[in-house]
């Protein structure tokens, strides 16, 4: 903080350089994190709107009605095309606009939670693909999490397994419309049934793809049937900040009728002030994102998100097509929502030295590590942007292949390896997180902008997919801890 005020066109000036290091938002070169629709004039609706409605409070509906129709109108839309509203076998859905996926998830297991208080120790159920938010939520909610394998071939839970795993003190069970990782849908019918039989909330998490699959399935995809016309599905999330194409951060959280969605409030009126009531987990709420998202819907329309679709499923199919034209990949699934996801057939090529060589080349792509019987991968988001830069895809992965190739494979010392093999979370202290930490050129700066970051990623992505999960975990923890440091 300065000793005094600077002026505006010069706070705006810094914010603009530092901004120059990051990705490019826009372009279609970056498979990951923002969602463009390349729609002319879009982002300056937005920020109006986002800008119209900043200082509204969602704290309190009765002071800011302007937020609450709002709210009223993304719940609608959603639930309407998700297979709710009047008309449809689940004419009473209600819910809920959070902050993002990560709040809406937490929402649904603190909804199935609270439902149950006869549980002493309840229990979530997910297959081994569905979002780390769901570990998040089971951890801040003091959930046991219980997980389900899925097929190295289909990438799919069985059932049966499912049906096998929940127990007494299950109170939800999840699945993915679809899933983050591979774009693979899960047999919701069978684990909705599955679920209602034994008298337990299904979840369907289609934060990721839940406002595109509808219109996939109208171009003509094979989508399964995932939201609220199969039986069983009590609950669904789904993101308006990804393929709704608003600003961050807007997610909204559907139930199957009020009764479900009422254990997802807290009310507290045991203290002097104002009796505190809440339907999501933050209490005061900028209106910016609701009203950027409230703008972003009807501009866009039912017709603009089909042809969106329509561009987007188009990309798919072209960068598909690239991946299967190099020798060396292949398609871990084949895609059927808005991912494209690959890995490698060749012990010569490394796959994190290959998102580097892409990186250097202007694409931001992905990886992914091994789990179990999954291999390492590279995930690709496609939006609609994507697709005038498909043409130029496919020569820049066979060159950059070509180029990881010739690296050869990542090599990590071998008393490093040895390390990663026996080395336990709570042995790994400051002093030998700070070694590793140098030693792969991570940190090095005072943090914020003098934080140091190195322009290659495999060595270190090789360390991170040799080390066991919960070591991960502590390592990715600690370099990050590295990075966040004060600037003075």
């Amino acid at each position: 903080m300065p000793a005094h005020g600077l002026p505006a066109d010069r706070v705006l000036a810094e914010v603009r350089a530092l901004r120059t290091a990051d990705r490019a938002t826009h372009g279609g070169r970056l498979f990951a994190y923002v969602y463009d629709p390349a729609v002319p004039g879009l982002d300056e609706l937005a920020a109006a709107a986002h800008a119209a409605s900043a200082h509204v409070n969602g704290l309190d509906p009765t002071a800011f009605p302007s937020l609450l129709a709002m709210e009223n109108a993304l719940v609608g839309a959603a639930a309407r095309l998700l297979g709710g509203g009047p008309g449809t076998t689940a004419p009473d859905v209600v819910g809920s606009v959070t902050s993002g996926g990560t709040e809406s998830l937490i929402l649904a297991v603190k909804a199935a939670r609270d439902a149950r208080p006869d549980v002493a120790a309840p229990r979530l159920l997910v297959p081994v693909t569905a979002h780390a938010a769901f570990a998040k939520a089971a951890h801040y909610l003091r959930l046991d999490l219980d997980t389900v394998p899925v097929s190295p071939r289909t990438l799919r839970s069985d059932p049966a397994d499912v049906a096998a795993a929940i127990r007494p003190e299950t109170v939800l069970v999840a699945c993915s419309a679809p899933s983050y990782a591979h774009g693979v849908v899960d047999p919701v019918e069978a684990v909705a049934a599955v679920a209602a039989r034994r008298g337990v909330r299904c979840h369907v998490d289609a934060c990721f793809g839940g406002w595109t699959l509808p219109y996939l399935r109208r171009l003509g995809a094979p989508v399964p049937p995932f939201d609220f016309g199969v039986d069983g599905v009590t609950s669904i999330s789904v993101d308006l900040h990804k393929y709704a194409y608003a600003p961050k951060g807007v997610s909204v959280l559907l139930h199957r009728d009020a009764a479900l969605r009422a254990p997802q409030y807290f009310a507290f009126a045991g203290w002097p002030g104002y009796t505190m009531v809440n339907p999501v987990i933050s209490s005061t709420r900028s209106g910016g994102p609701i009203a950027a998202a409230y703008a972003t819907l009807r501009h866009l329309g039912d017709d603009g998100y089909l042809a969106l679709a329509e561009r987007t499923r188009a990309a798919v199919a072209g960068l598909a097509d690239a991946v299967r034209g190099v020798d060396g990949l292949r398609l871990l699934a084949e895609p059927e929502s808005t991912v494209v996801c690959f890995t490698g057939t060749d012990p010569t090529l490394d796959l994190f030295t290959l998102v580097d060589e892409l990186t250097a080349r202007g694409w931001h792509t992905q990886p992914q590590f091994r789990y179990g019987d999954l291999p390492a991968s590279v995930h690709l988001t496609v939006t609609a942007a994507v697709a005038p830069t498909v043409p130029a895809f496919g020569p820049d992965l066979a060159d950059a292949v070509a180029a990881a190739r010739a690296a050869g494979p990542v090599r990590l010392p071998a008393d490093l390896l040895a390390l990663v093999g026996t080395l336990t979370p709570d042995a790994l202290t400051p002093d030998l997180l700070a070694a590793l930490a140098t030693g792969l050129g991570l940190g090095g700066g005072a943090g914020g902008a003098g934080a140091v970051l190195p322009e290659r990623m495999a060595t270190v992505n090789t360390l991170l997919d040799a080390a066991p999960p919960a070591l991960r975990e502590r390592l990715l923890a600690g370099f990050v801890g590295l990075l966040q440091r004060p600037t003075y």
